[in-house]
């Protein structure tokens, strides 16, 4: 599963993990993520991650 970095503060989105403080389980693939689903440390939007290489 691929993961995505935040441009703006770099925070990771590992989809092995999900993001459980809002309610994304674990396994959940980023390109699921909620529209309205914002970075947990910084609030940026989806469009501001980009795609990392493990």
């Amino acid at each position: 599963m691929k993961k995505y970095r935040c441009i703006v503060c770099g925070f990771i989105y590992d989809p092995a993990l999900g993001d459980p403080d809002t309610g994304i389980a674990p396994g959940t693939l980023f390109e699921h993520l909620p529209d309205t689903w914002v970075c947990p440390d910084c609030g940026a939007t989806k469009a501001d991650f980009e795609p990392i290489d493990d």
